[in-house]
């Protein structure tokens, strides 16, 4: 395993996010520090309610098109950011595995615990195959991929809908800066609906994705000795029409002041403040062509599922 995020620089980290998070107007907390063992356990749950269409939307054009892929792209390599448990990432090795191309596979994520687990389990899955995790954050670590002919980076499930029109702009732009002739980047965007299915897809009626956006409170409690009341909290998701994202959000039931130990830091809330926890980034097909132009890629295969809820990019360099 190649680590280049260590659990100190990840305290660091989180202790600079938390900061500058709680003392911005409005206040945020990044969603990266949602998925703690709990919070991972939860966000699975999350992927199988009924509201919850994406995980279905997306496993069902890899199901329909992983051998398209494959044949297009004839990787060598295969390298997913934000592996996870690298679960629907499997359509995709069996299809590049069947074609008699794929040589290696690199997980890449931030919780070394997960990629241990995900990397021994596809290597039993898939003998022969040389599995190289890396420990690493996308937005700061895209510099340590390893190089070699026809690779595919596969960035899956619409994570990139989590960053920031800006921050997306640099994610894009430093993918590119690393892609040479014959590589592709995989790219899994969740589009544009209906505000109510969008709505509901955040906000389910089990309690579920309530449970997973006060889980964050869990974390920094845990890790920078904070001394948040979950249940001084309720769970909030709305649709911005003009951004066209759904924003997750905790709001304040009461008058509060929270003390974040490990900062040195007291936050004030008032009764019915808004915490911004996530973006979720919903994208139109000219949309995506246009930010990827942007960076230098283009377009090369556009795929959706039966009812056009999601699609899957093939993008090269332009």
């Amino acid at each position: 395993m190649d680590v280049h995020l260590d659990p100190g620089a990840l305290h660091e980290q989180m202790a600079a996010d938390v900061r500058a998070g709680l003392s911005a107007t409005p206040k945020s907390l990044p969603p990266k520090y949602f998925y703690d063992a709990y919070g991972s356990q939860l966000f699975d749950e999350i992927t199988r309610l009924p509201e919850y269409y994406p995980t279905r939307r997306e496993r069902s054009i890899l199901e329909a098109h992983a051998g398209e892929i494959a044949a297009e792209t004839q990787a060598s390599t295969l390298i997913e950011l934000g592996s996870g448990t690298s679960e629907k990432t499997r359509l995709l090795l069996s299809a590049m595995t069947a074609a008699g191309t794929l040589q290696r596979f690199v997980p890449f994520d931030v919780d070394p615990a997960v990629l241990k687990d995900a990397g021994h389990a596809v290597a039993e899955e898939f003998p022969g195959l040389t599995v190289e995790p890396i420990v690493g954050d996308f937005e700061q670590h895209l510099g340590v991929l390893p190089a070699g002919p026809r690779r595919v980076i596969a960035f899956l499930g619409s994570t990139v809908g989590n960053l920031t029109p800006r921050q997306r702009a640099g994610f894009f732009a430093n993918v590119r800066a690393g892609l040479a002739d014959g590589d592709a980047l995989l790219l899994g965007t969740d589009l544009v609906k209906a505000p109510e299915r969008l709505v509901a897809a955040y906000d389910d009626a089990r309690g579920v994705t309530a449970a997973f956006n006060k889980n964050v409170l869990t974390v920094v409690n845990r890790d920078l000795g904070a001394d948040f009341d979950p249940a001084a909290f309720e769970h909030v998701a709305v649709w911005d029409a003009e951004a066209e994202w759904i924003e997750m959000r905790l709001r304040s039931s009461v008058d509060q002041t929270v003390d974040i130990g490990a900062l040195g830091l007291q936050v004030h809330f008032d009764r019915g403040e808004q915490l911004r926890t996530e973006i979720s980034a919903k994208f139109r097909r000219e949309r995506v062509e246009a930010e990827l132009a942007t960076a230098g890629l283009r377009v090369a295969r556009w795929w959706t599922d039966d009812d056009g809820d999601f699609a899957l990019s093939l993008a090269v360099p332009a």
